[in-house]
């Protein structure tokens, strides 16, 4: 059983005009509806990526940014995630993990 669900980066939350770089959609896998979105408020996100140690070194580096679930972004179940650092813009299409834990009553 995994303790994690998938979701994918779709993006900066924005208007016509301005891109909140701080806020990030993010679409989560098997949600559907803003009523499904609303049970992962809280929950803590994860982006995992792969860097490498230097540029001599060939060792590679698994690293991450976390965050959290703060709101949902319409109504067809994509949610609003704001992490400790911003994500990079290479990370948008990517997948991230969405902790099922700790269950908060």
């Amino acid at each position: 059983m995994r303790l994690y669900v998938r979701a994918v980066f779709q993006g900066y939350r924005r208007s016509r005009v301005n891109q909140y770089e701080d806020h990030a959609r993010l679409r989560l896998e098997g949600v559907n509806s803003r009523e499904d979105a609303r049970k992962y408020l809280g929950k803590r996100v994860v982006y995992v990526y792969r860097a490498t140690k230097g540029y001599k070194v060939r060792i590679h580096l698994f690293k991450t940014i976390w965050g959290k679930l703060i709101d949902t972004h319409g109504n067809n179940g994509c949610m609003l995630g704001k992490f400790r650092s911003n994500l990079p813009p290479r990370a948008i299409g990517s997948t991230l993990r969405v902790m099922l834990y700790p269950q908060h009553q």
